[in-house]
């Protein structure tokens, strides 16, 4: 598909899920990408800086999110 400048553009970008590292298919209408704010070394909020944590629905649907978000979080630290 193009844009009105002519240059092409996917309809879908693939996402992969931050707890298991598989692609979250186009039909998974369960999965959820949260966006958790960026921080400075006082613990303010930096404006216009988020991390985005996408979670496939399978993980949502065995109860999982909450603890997989917890442990990518502290896993990767200052990253996530």
């Amino acid at each position: 598909m193009e844009n009105i400048n002519g240059e092409l553009v996917d309809l879908y970008v693939p996402r992969k899920c931050a707890a298991t590292g598989r692609l979250i298919e186009a039909k998974d209408h369960a999965s959820v990408q949260i966006a958790v704010a960026d921080v400075d070394e006082n613990g303010k909020i930096i404006p216009g800086k988020t991390t985005n944590i996408p979670i496939a629905g399978s993980i949502r649907h065995q109860g999982e999110s909450d603890d997989s978000l917890n442990r990518i979080c502290q896993e990767k630290g200052s990253k996530y």
